[in-house]
């Protein structure tokens, strides 16, 4: 017979999400946890922007923005769209656009 206390951690344990989603979910934190890039994202929260735009917004090289906006685009944080040479970026879906907003509101709160 198991007790009370058994159970709750098999229950708790059970809920764990698998490894590999844990892995995912590292990624992201790690990913959302440069400053460049978190700026970057605030800046995509506001408006859609080309890469030219990023960089005067962040008065950043545009190798840098290039550099960290591959990296977001792996995470799947953002996407990109061309029209004609210009590349546009925005955040990737609704996901990204609630995480954000909930970042946001957590940090304004405390």
């Amino acid at each position: 017979m198991t007790t009370d206390y058994e159970q709750l951690i098999r229950s708790v344990q059970n809920t764990l999400p698998k490894e590999a989603t844990l892995d995912h979910i590292s990624i992201l934190f790690k990913i959302l946890g440069d400053k460049t890039r978190a700026k970057i994202l605030y800046a995509l929260f506001q408006s859609e922007l080309r890469v030219s735009d990023i960089v005067s917004v962040l008065e950043m090289s545009q190798s840098s923005i290039s550099h960290q906006l591959r990296a977001l685009k792996q995470a799947k944080l953002v996407k990109n769209r061309k029209v004609g040479k210009e590349v546009y970026y925005s955040l990737a879906d609704n996901h990204v656009i609630n995480i954000f907003s909930q970042v946001i509101a957590h940090v304004n709160e405390h």
